[in-house]
C-alpha cells in the first residue's frame, strides 16, 4: 500500500467483540489452504520483496499468470499475453557521461557527482579558488555555507545551492564546484528546471587534496552528461468473457518494496533487509486469484470479469494509472472496480473491515443492505472514492469503486510483514463477502457514478492548507502534474484543470510532489498568492486563496 498517501489514511478502530466460532467446511478449508499457499510463495525471501521492475516481480508475475491460466482465464495483456508492460522512471545516471580532472588527475566517479539538474556541458579552465571571475568555474565551501546558516530555521541546502548556481551563472560563472561537505549524496531522481551551469559536488577526501589552499589556481577539465534510466513493471491481466455488456474489474497490487531502495520503507535503521509484504499486498493478490477461481465457476453470465494484479502501486499507483490510460478492455464497458489491498490482518477480536468507496455509487447501499448481518466481520464504511491505493486511478475515470482493507499495523512497510502473521480464515471471510457483493450488484444495469470527498494525501512535510488536487505520482517531469481536482477547493477556484502541471506556488518552485508539499507548508489559511502552471505548451499564472 502506497506510503506517500497512506500516512494520512486513518486506520479505523472498533470496540472489541467476541469472535464467532463456526465450523469450516471442506471447500472452505481448501480455499484457506490456497490463500496460505499463494501468500507463502509471494512473500518468500527468494522474491526479494517483489520490487517493481526486478527479478522478484518477474517471479511473482509468472506465478500469478500460471494461476490465472490454470483457473481457465483468458490472457488480456499486451498482444494477447498475460502481461502489460509499463515504464518506471529510475532517475538519471551520470557515471557513463561525466568526468572531472583536477590538475591532470582524474577524480573517481565515487568521489564527485553533478547535481542531476545540471546541463550537459564540457569545459576547461584554470580558475583561482578564491576569485570569482567571469568565464571560469566558481568554488563554494559548502561546509562554511552550512555553518553560517545553522541558526536559520528556513535554510534548505538544496534550494540554497540552486539559488547560488543561478546567481553565479548571471555573473558569468561557467560552473559551480562545491566542496568540504560529506553529507551530500547523488539524487538520481531529482526533478526541476535545468540549471544554466553545471553544479559539481566533490567529497571530503578529494576536497582535502585540492582545496586546502584557497589562493591556489587549479586546472579544471569537466564534462557533465546523463543517461536516463528506466525499468519495466508489469501488470498481470486475466479475463472471464461471458459475452455480457458489462465487465466487473477486480484488482490488487502484487508489488512491494524490495529492500527499500525507493525510499518507501518505514525501517529507519538503514539496514538492507527484504520487505516481504505478506499483508501488503500478497494478501490481496492471493484473494484476487481465489476470487477468480470462484467466479469462473459462477453460473451467472450477466457480467464479464477482468482480474488485474497491478505492479508499481508502491511507487505511486504506476500500474493502475498506466492501465487506465492504456486499457486492454474499453473502460466504458467497466461497470465498477473492486480493490483489495492489505486484507490479511483481520483482528480476531474487533473483526473490523474497512470498505472504502461506499459513496461512489448509490447502488452500494443496496448491495450491502441486502446481505444482512455478517457473523464474521464488523464493516466500517468510508465514502471516499480516493485513497492510497489503485482504486483511485479508476475513480478518476468516473468508475464506481470499492476498497477493502483490514487496517494498518506495526509491520507496515517493514521487514516484519511476513506470511506467518496473517489471519487466513479472516481473509477467507472477506473473500466470501466480496463474492456476495459482486453477486448482488448491478448485473442488469450499469451503476450510477457519484463524486465523493477527497482523501488528503500525506508526506514528510507538514502543512495546514491544501490546494485540493490529486498529484500524478507517476509523472517524472518537472513540476507536479494534476490528476484530479476537488470541487470548491483553491485549485478549482483558480481555474486549475486535470492535466495542468504546477511549477510554482508564490516564490517557491514545485519541481516534485515533495517540494509542492513543502511549499504548501509556507502558507496558512487565508493567505493569497499566485500559482504558476503549464497547460499544454502555455505557461499560465492564476491567483489562489487558501
Amino acid at each position: 500500500m502506497n506510503l506517500l498517501a497512506r500516512l494520512a489514511f486513518a486506520a479505523f478502530i472498533a470496540n472489541a467483540l467476541p469472535a464467532q466460532s463456526q465450523k469450516l467446511k471442506k471447500n472452505d478449508k481448501l480455499t484457506i489452504s490456497n490463500l496460505r499457499q499463494h501468500v507463502s510463495y509471494l512473500a518468500d525471501d527468494k522474491l526479494e520483496g517483489r520490487r517493481a521492475g526486478t527479478k522478484g516481480e518477474e517471479l511473482a508475475s509468472t506465478y500469478i499468470a500460471k494461476q490465472f491460466e490454470s483457473i481457465g482465464l483468458q490472457p488480456k495483456g499486451d498482444n494477447n499475453t498475460w502481461l502489460q508492460a509499463f515504464p518506471i522512471f529510475d532517475g538519471k545516471d551520470y557515471k557513463q557521461n561525466s568526468y572531472l580532472f583536477i590538475n591532470g588527475h582524474e577524480i573517481g566517479k565515487d568521489h564527485f557527482f553533478p547535481l542531476a539538474v545540471s546541463p550537459d556541458k564540457m569545459l576547461e579552465a584554470m580558475p583561482s579558488i578564491a576569485l570569482k571571475e567571469s568565464g571560469v568555474p566558481w568554488f563554494l565551501d559548502l561546509g562554511d555555507e552550512k555553518e553560517a546558516n545553522q541558526s536559520n530555521p528556513h535554510f534548505d541546502v538544496e534550494s540554497n545551492i540552486i539559488a547560488k548556481a543561478r546567481d553565479a551563472a548571471s555573473k558569468g560563472a561557467t560552473a559551480l564546484i562545491l566542496y568540504n561537505d560529506g553529507d551530500q549524496h547523488y539524487n538520481a531522481k531529482m526533478k526541476g528546471e535545468t540549471l544554466p551551469i553545471p553544479v559539481i559536488f566533490i567529497d571530503e577526501t578529494e576536497s582535502k587534496k585540492y582545496f586546502s589552499d584557497e589562493t591556489a589556481v587549479l586546472e579544471i577539465k569537466l564534462k557533465t552528461g546523463f543517461t536516463k534510466q528506466e525499468r519495466t513493471g508489469h501488470n498481470v491481466i486475466g479475463f472471464i468473457d461471458n459475452g455480457a455488456q458489462q465487465t466487473v474489474l477486480i484488482g490488487a497490487h502484487y508489488d512491494h518494496l524490495g529492500y527499500g531502495e525507493d525510499g518507501n520503507s518505514m525501517l529507519r535503521s538503514g539496514e538492507k533487509q527484504i520487505h516481504n509484504g505478506a499483508d501488503d499486498n500478497a494478501s490481496g493478490t492471493a484473494s484476487l486469484i481465489e476470487l477468480a477461481r470462484t467466479l469462473k465457476k459462477n453460473k451467472s453470465k450477466k457480467s464479464n470479469y477482468l482480474f488485474i494484479a497491478f505492479s508499481g502501486e508502491e511507487l505511486g499507483l504506476f500500474g493502475s494509472k498506466y492501465y487506465t490510460e492504456n486499457a486492454t478492455l474499453p473502460l466504458t464497458s467497466v461497470n465498477y472496480m473492486i480493490n483489495m489491498d492489505m486484507v490479511g490482518r483481520l483482528n480476531d477480536s474487533s473483526r473490523v473491515l474497512t470498505v472504502g468507496g461506499y459513496g461512489t455509487s448509490p447502488e452500494w447501499q443496496k448491495s450491502f443492505s441486502s446481505l444482512g448481518d455478517n457473523k464474521f466481520l464488523r464493516i466500517k464504511f468510508d465514502s471516499s472514492g480516493t485513497g492510497p491505493s489503485d482504486h483511485s486511478s479508476f475513480y478518476r475515470k468516473d468508475i464506481p469503486v470499492l476498497f477493502f482493507f483490514t487496517g494498518l499495523h506495526t509491520d507496515y512497510h517493514k521487514p516484519g510483514d511476513d506470511a506467518g502473521k496473517l489471519n487466513y480464515e479472516g481473509q477467507y471471510r472477506i473473500l466470501q463477502l466480496i463474492e456476495q457483493v459482486v453477486k448482488n450488484t448491478g448485473n442488469d444495469n450499469k451503476l450510477a457514478f457519484t463524486k465523493t470527498r477527497e482523501q488528503q494525501t500525506g508526506t514528510t512535510a507538514r502543512f495546514s492548507v491544501t490546494m485540493g488536487i490529486m498529484p500524478d505520482y507517476s509523472y517524472s517531469g518537472n513540476g507536479v502534474r494534476v490528476d484530479g481536482i476537488s470541487d470548491g477547493r483553491p485549485a478549482k477556484k483558480a481555474g486549475i484543470q486535470a492535466g495542468d502541471i504546477i511549477l510554482q506556488l508564490g516564490e517557491y518552485p514545485t519541481a516534485s510532489v515533495e517540494q509542492y508539499m513543502q511549499a504548501l507548508g509556507k502558507f496558512k489559511k487565508g493567505d493569497k498568492t499566485n500559482v504558476k502552471f503549464m497547460r499544454a505548451d502555455s505557461e499560465l499564472t492564476a491567483a489562489v486563496e487558501f
